[in-house]
Order: structure tokens, then sequence, then C-alpha cells
């Protein structure tokens, strides 16, 4: 049993550097946004999206590979997402008890694969984003529900959709990401390898859930803005009775002197 363990580290990668770095020290290959990188103990693909994976590699050569890598990450997370598995190869290909049969020791279809793996590890960065953001303004509708209101500042407020914003707007930006990747245009007969990968991670449902999230997400940054909108609306409404009972007292007084 031969290990194939997949990991999101960052953000992003400084692909270009990167792919210098390492084409100047190892074998190196460029599948569009992939680059695939020969090891003494095995094969490597990472990801411009902040993901690798890598096959045959044993835990102290990844981890020398990764400290190596580390200068070129971009908003590197402290801690990793990652997804464990073995393969071997037997002539066909399946995925059973996160065991992956390969059908020959081809590179394409470790990359075709590896496409799958890489996606739902970038998906779980999301999936815990969006969760974090839902788990952090969950006191919000509760206030409104029993108050009506937030007890929140405006500034708070404010500060608060501008993180949902960053949060959402992160996941919209990179959620192409999880589509299915422009190699198979060029590689069509290995697609069929990324699918059944797919499937097995349940790349799909989670996608439709993470879709959900983003919608609770959506309705809360509504929340928050009819509720901003009221506090508002409710200073105005004060300015406004204070400013005509000012000038009520004013003409009152007026009157009052002219009467005497």
């Amino acid at each position: 049993m031969n290990p194939c363990t997949a990991l999101c580290v960052a953000k992003n990668f400084s692909f270009v550097p990167l792919k210098e770095h390492l084409s100047s020290h190892y074998p190196c290959t460029a599948y569009r946004d992939v680059l695939h990188v020969v090891q003494d103990t095995g094969d490597v693909f990472i990801f411009q999206y902040g993901a690798l994976v890598a096959w045959g590699m044993n835990p102290e050569s990844l981890k020398k590979f990764l400290d190596e890598i580390r200068p070129f990450e971009q908003d590197s997370f402290s801690e990793h997402f990652f997804d464990k598995f073995t393969f071997s190869v037997e002539r066909l290909t399946r995925i059973e008890d996160d065991h992956i049969s390969l059908a020959t020791e081809g590179i394409l279809e470790k990359l075709a694969i590896s496409h799958g793996i890489a996606q739902s590890v970038k998906l779980e960065e999301f999936e815990i984003s969006a969760e974090r953001t839902i788990a952090e303004t969950a006191q919000i509708p509760l206030n409104i529900a029993t108050s009506g209101r937030t007890h929140l500042s405006r500034r708070q407020i404010a500060r608060m959709r501008g993180n949902l914003f960053l949060v959402k707007s992160d996941i919209n930006l990179r959620y192409q990401l999880l589509d299915t990747p422009e190699f198979f245009w060029e590689y069509p007969e290995v697609e069929r390898a990324y699918e059944m990968m797919a499937r097995y991670l349940d790349v799909a449902p989670r996608i439709e859930i993470l879709n959900q999230k983003l919608e609770v997400i959506h309705e809360l940054f509504s929340m928050l803005a009819a509720e901003q909108y009221h506090k508002h609306s409710s200073t105005l409404e004060w300015i406004i009775i204070v400013l005509i009972a000012v000038e009520i007292v004013f003409f009152l007084v007026h009157d009052i002197f002219n009467v005497f």
C-alpha cells in the first residue's frame, strides 16, 4: 500500500516563482494551473489555489517538501486541511474504503484523480469558513427574535457586514475552482477517473450544502442591512422630533415675551 496525501495549505501559491524554483531543482511538467513535480519517493501535483496531492511520499519527505515551498504560500493556514488515501496499480480504476486502484502507472490518471482530491480539500476550507462565520453571527438573529434589535452599534454592524462580505466574496471568487477543470478539455480520456473520485468524495452534494450556507449568510446580510437602516431611520426620526420640539419651545417663548 502506497500513501496518497492531499493538503490545502494556503489561499493560493505564488505560482510562477514556485514553478521557477522547483523547475531548477526537480523534473517538472506544467498542466495549465497544475504543476507536476517528480520526487525521489513519488509524485507531487501542486494546484495554484493552495492545494497539493502527493503520491508515494513518506511523511518525512512530504514534510521536507512542504517546508521548501512554504515561502511561496499566500495567506498560509495555521492548520492544514488534509485527506489521506492509499493506492496501488491493479489494472482497473476504482476507489473503495479510501484505497485508490489505478489502471496504469501513468501520470495523467494520477493527475485526473488528484483534481478531485484537491477540490475536496479546498472545498473543506470553504465549508469551515462558512460554518465559522455562521457560528460567529448566530447571536444576531437570536437577539432580533427576542428583543427586536441586535444590541450592536452601527460601527459594529458595519464591521460585521464587512467580515461577512469578505467571506462570501472569497468563496464566490474561488467557487469556479469547484467546476470540472479545463484540463479535461485536452485529456477527456481520463475524465472518468476524476468523476469517479468526485463522486466518492461527495463533491457535488457538498457544493449544494455550501450553497445553502452561502444563502444563510446572504439572508444575514439582508437582516443586518435592515437593522442598520432601521437604526438610522430611528435616529433621523428622533432628530426631527427634537428639532420640532425645540422650534415649538422657541415659538412659545417668543409668543410669551410678546404678550409681556
